[in-house]
């Protein structure tokens, strides 16, 4: 896994480059495509020259040949040996389009793709009588990958020693198998003829699950017309364009709270930008629900959830699926029922927490969330910065004065599961096999892909199952099982856990039975319902084993901000988290404070938006993220990291983070921030206020 290359460093033989044609308008019937005469080496390739299936599984064309979605949708493609006369030719095609109305946001008249209405006990009586009603309306916005290079694929063919020719795919994907059944689909052969080969994927946070599927059928159907080794290599501004982005979410909490501050009944709406064809939209509609649920046992509320199709490009999969945007809705909401009983938000959770009533499984019952709020504080010295800054709050009375540094703290909760709740066409069964050869060397075969090098944490998987020296374990990923998706920390969790499990067989048969010996372990959906009232849409089946084990964390976050700057300064980040077993509590700690680097700059320093159903050029010239310099002190504590078997941590920053850190900003600005990315402007809207 660590020998994997860039795509820019693959150039094969006599290959031609690959640009993209694409669509004007976000919405519309495609008309015709004006191309300039083209010279003999030049091939240009359109819908009408896929032999078979002109979609991926949730329905995304693969070259649009009739109805235009988003601005960028593919169109065409064009080749050729010349990449500056290649870029110029395709800069002078014009795709003729009859412009229909788009549909961009929440509007009345967008096209549902998924919704939910959850109904429990009796709503109407408790807010027709309530005392305290508390409302507040969560926005979150989009966030961008931004890779270490743009998306791509390189494919040629290959012969192999029989002389038949194999489909070569290099692309850095997350999921081989699903590149390989979308490229197979399209030109409607066997799959057992392509070869997909993952590059490096650097940091993705999720986001290269179905899109280099996408590009590699684009790749392959330019080599698969033309013979030829094939390069398509997004560029920088193409990839921040037209890639998948985390999904916009708006989010409404009614709640009602008895004298004590318990909530007595509540009512959620949730709306959802999906983009065009609403990738993933049960996955994401449901975590976007649950987290909205948070840790709280309610006994009465009303949830209702839409997720919309739109005329922006595609959203969807992101670090969280969605799970972060509802938890940051209801943390906010828990933070705020606090203030407005003039409590310390972190000892109002202790009052009401519910991890230990409300986790999914019966399996959860040792989760020691007190411990955790505890260890939280006391990293932070969260008690005692909480009551002086509230003191300066208050002494205040709303006034901002000129060079006065402002200073605010917070805490929120978060958790995550350990797989996704719904599976694809593959149908959720995915497979590892270990061989233990003649020459005593462990072969494990998995399709995975990942930044991390889980050789070394199967090799100590290895080492202490059957005392396998780790100069003796292979990895091998070609002609490997399926393992599906790497993703919602499924690596860690699902697949180290089946390697254990064929380990632990080899060992059983390794003295009795002679070598060669191969043992192959599956997981499969575990069909079910979560909470008791989450039960899968119709015709669906819900993996209810996702969230058996949930990983959680509480999470702090001080903050300082000039009112000259309007723009916070983190101070410091303290995270407390039950992880389970910690194979390698180095790489999980790497793991947790480049997660909460990236959180952060979902809070408050990633902030685009589209225009018309467009990221403005503005944007992506002064994208910016969290530069290195500007990382602040992030603490990680695990709680009994050897304890029990281990649960995804790698998202937790982004479930508990972003509301902690709104919190912050809002003790210090005394005033309810509930959308994130905060902008200067929202700062200094409340500074020009206090003058």
């Amino acid at each position: 896994m660590s020998d994997l290359l860039f795509l820019e460093d693959i150039y094969p033989d006599d290959f031609l480059y690959a640009v993209t044609i694409r669509s004007p308008v976000p919405k519309g019937r495609l008309k015709s495509i004006q191309v300039p005469k083209l010279p003999d080496s030049f091939t240009f390739i359109t819908s009408r020259q896929i032999p078979a299936e002109n979609s991926l599984e949730d329905g995304i064309p693969i070259l649009a040949d009739n109805h235009l979605s988003y601005v960028g949708e593919p169109v065409a493609i064009l080749l050729g040996n010349d990449k500056s006369k290649l870029e110029d030719i395709a800069s002078q095609c014009v795709v003729l389009v009859d412009e229909e109305k788009p549909v961009f946001s929440f509007e009345a008249d967008a096209q549902i793709a998924a919704q939910r209405e959850i109904l429990v006990g009796e709503i109407n009586d408790s807010f027709e009588n309530a005392g305290d009603i508390v409302k507040g309306h969560y926005s979150t916005g989009i966030q961008d990958h931004w890779y270490a290079e743009p998306l791509g694929a390189i494919t040629w063919y290959e012969d192999r020693k029989n002389n038949t020719p194999d489909m070569i795919i290099k692309t850095a994907t997350q999921w081989p198998y699903h590149v390989k059944r979308s490229v197979a689909g399209m030109l409607g052969i066997d799959p057992s003829g392509i070869s997909v080969e993952p590059t490096e994927l650097n940091l993705h946070m999720d986001g290269k699950l179905w899109y280099p599927s996408l590009i590699s059928c684009h790749a392959a159907l330019c080599t698969f017309l033309t013979k030829k080794p094939v390069r398509l290599i997004l560029t920088r501004e193409e990839d921040f364009l037209y890639s998948p982005k985390r999904c916009r979410t708006n989010i409404t909490i009614s709640s009602v709270t008895d004298k004590s501050g318990k909530i007595t009944a509540a009512e959620i709406e949730i709306y959802i930008n999906l983009g065009a064809y609403g990738v993933n939209a049960n996955e994401i509609i449901d975590q976007v629900c649950l987290g909205s649920l948070g840790f709280n046992n309610l006994e009465n509320f009303k949830l209702t959830a839409k997720a919309f199709k739109t005329n922006i490009p595609p959203q969807g999969p992101f670090t969280g699926f969605g799970l972060a945007q509802g938890l940051f809705a209801i943390e906010r909401h828990i933070s705020q029922i606090a203030d407005k009983m003039n409590q310390d938000p972190a000892q109002y959770r202790k009052t009401f927490n519910n991890l230990n009533t409300i986790l999914f499984n019966a399996q959860n019952r040792n989760v020691v969330s007190d411990e955790l709020m505890t260890s939280a504080v006391k990293m932070s010295d969260y008690h005692r910065k909480w009551a002086s800054y509230e003191l300066l709050r208050k002494s205040r009375k709303g006034r901002c004065e000129r060079g006065e540094e402002l200073r605010g703290i917070g805490i929120a909760a978060g958790y995550q599961g350990n797989d996704l709740l719904y599976c694809g066409a593959d149908k959720g069964s995915y497979s590892v096999e270990v061989t233990l050869t003649k020459e005593s060397i462990l072969e494990i075969k998995t399709s995975i892909t990942s930044i991390e090098n889980y050789d070394k944490i199967w090799e100590k998987v290895a080492l202490e199952t059957m005392s396998i020296q780790p100069e003796m374990v292979r990895i091998i990923s070609s002609n490997s099982p399926d393992c599906g998706p790497s993703c919602a920390s499924r690596n860690i969790t699902v697949i180290t856990r089946l390697v254990e499990k064929c380990c632990q067989e080899i060992r059983k048969q390794r003295f009795h039975n002679p070598l060669p010996i191969t043992v192959r372990r599956s997981v499969k959906p575990k069909n079910g319902s979560l909470r008791g009232f989450f039960h899968p849409p119709s015709g669906k089946l819900m993996d209810t084993s996702a969230f058996l084990k949930p990983g959680i964390a509480f999470a702090v976050v001080e903050v300082s901000i000039d009112p000259a700057e309007c723009w916070p300064k983190i101070r410091g980040v303290w995270a407390a988290v039950d992880g389970g077993k910690i194979i390698s509590i180095n790489r999980a700690k790497r793991n947790l404070v480049r997660a909460s680097t990236q959180a952060l700059g979902w809070a408050f320093s990633e902030n685009i938006e589209y225009i018309n159903g467009v990221l403005p050029h503005e944007k992506y010239l002064n994208f910016s993220i969290i530069p290195p310099a500007d990382i602040p002190q992030i603490e990680i504590d695990f709680l009994y990291p050897e304890r029990g078997s281990p649960k995804g941590v790698g998202e937790l920053p982004f479930n508990c983070i972003p509301a902690a850190f709104i919190q912050a900003v809002s003790q210090a600005m005394d005033h309810s921030f509930n959308s994130i990315p905060i902008k200067k402007n929202d700062i200094w809207e409340i500074v020009k206020g206090s003058k």
